[in-house]
């Protein structure tokens, strides 16, 4: 069973800096896009990054020039780096990766159970 798991979110003031982690476990036979999503309180879910298999990535306007989003193909793993964090940046940050497996070999998108992230002032 595939499974993503996060980590690294936690309290930080504003102007600071967070690393995001996120492991995709399981018997995998390939991962296509990954990314990060977060969700503010009240608000819709929203994708703050994605790279792709071959490394090509997108940002969220809002986010664009404060962090930057990585991943380690041999690890199964995917990476956000956050700097001058903002208040607004608060929320449960959500891994997401479109993975193909033996019993779905087209793949469908997974999602981790997310990690806070708080900034305070």
């Amino acid at each position: 069973q595939v499974q993503l798991v996060e980590s690294g979110g936690g309290l930080v003031q504003a102007g600071g800096s967070l690393r995001l982690s996120c492991a995709a476990s399981g018997i995998i036979f390939r991962i296509n896009a990954m990314g990060w999503y977060r969700q503010a309180p009240g608000k819709q879910r929203e994708l703050v990054a994605a790279i792709t298999s071959g490394g090509s990535t997108n940002y969220a306007d809002s986010l664009k020039g404060r962090c930057t989003i990585s991943r380690d193909n041999a690890k199964n793993m995917v990476y956000l780096q956050m700097n001058s964090l903002k208040p607004e940046d608060t929320g449960v940050y959500y891994c997401n990766a479109f993975i193909s497996t033996m019993e779905i070999p087209v793949g469908i998108n997974y999602w981790g159970k997310g990690t806070l992230v708080t900034v305070s002032l």
